[in-house]
């Protein structure tokens, strides 16, 4: 039987929903949530990116700016421009998309940003209230939505093995935090693998719950999945194709045709975990803008 499709757009599109009735309900309370996304250079992927989280914050009610700068933008101003927004009560969200220009570290202007207003959740801050269990930080967006894909596709975690497949701070080492604590959508028993893991199918063929996060197109095969396992894919990979009608097709970390006919949940590319990233960042702001009201 082929596996069940866990339908990241619909689950996206509740996640949606729901932020835009908290927010109006926060603006009847006078705040309305506001996103700041600064864009330095030109690169047109982040351009078509920030866009998208711009036209997402109005959809849902919320005020949503973007910032672009010039490539040749120096780190000082750049990191003047993240006070200022730090400082600007109507700003409750500062997202800087990355990659930056050679000239600027991506360290430095991640820990400036405040931590209450780093909605990706990448300052350090954030990072270890996610790693010791603090519900006060903010977790990372793709990750976190992984969580919430697993819990509306009604996956139980409790007690089973996960294995994730890459150690990036922004997916991998994030989605081990969130599925190892002590909680609702959690309590795993989490393995890493990575570039240097020796017999990956070792660790894959047990995995109750295999997130492949590693961006190699099609990756994983039918082969390296337990029978039943719930496959989560991360990746997004474009790969040449002369019979599409744009010479390339989208693709993921999973051979797609064989694990679905093994697994018993799968979630595609595209349709998948792309949908939740967005969706989780708004998320993310909203309660920023909540916590202003309780602070």
């Amino acid at each position: 039987m082929p596996a069940e499709i866990i339908d990241g757009v619909a689950i996206a599109a509740k996640v949606r929903a729901r932020v835009a009735e908290e927010t109006a309900e926060l603006r009847k309370r006078g705040v309305t949530p506001g996103l700041t996304a600064v864009l330095v250079g030109d690169d047109p992927a982040s351009g078509v990116y920030v866009a998208s989280k711009e036209r997402a914050c109005k959809e849902a009610g919320m005020n949503g700016k973007s910032i672009r700068l010039p490539a040749s933008t120096s780190e000082e101003a750049l990191l003047l421009l993240i006070d200022t927004l730090n400082n600007d009560p109507t700003v409750h969200g500062i997202l800087v998309q990355m990659p930056l220009p050679k000239q600027i570290s991506e360290q430095k202007v991640i820990r400036r940003i405040a931590p209450t207003k780093d909605v990706d959740g990448f300052h350090p801050f954030n990072v270890g209230k996610l790693f010791t269990g603090d519900a006060d930080g903010f977790a990372p967006c793709t990750p976190a939505g992984v969580q919430v894909m697993l819990e509306e596709a009604g996956v139980e975690t409790a007690g089973k093995d996960a294995v994730i497949i890459g150690r990036s701070n922004i997916v991998g080492k994030p989605m081990a935090a969130l599925l190892i604590q002590s909680g609702k959508n959690a309590n795993c028993t989490v393995t890493i693998c990575h570039s240097r893991t020796k017999d990956l199918l070792a660790h894959t063929r047990r995995a109750d719950i295999l997130i492949a996060a590693i961006g190699k197109p099609e990756m994983v095969t039918g082969d390296m999945v337990k029978p039943g396992a719930v496959v989560i894919d991360v990746g997004i990979n474009r790969v040449d194709d002369p019979a599409a009608p744009k010479g390339y097709r989208i693709v993921g970390d999973v051979h797609f045709e064989q694990v679905s006919k093994v697994a018993s949940r799968i979630s595609p590319v595209p349709g998948g975990v792309g949908r939740m990233t967005i969706a989780m960042l708004l998320a993310n702001t909203v309660r920023a803008a909540r916590l202003t009201l309780e602070h």
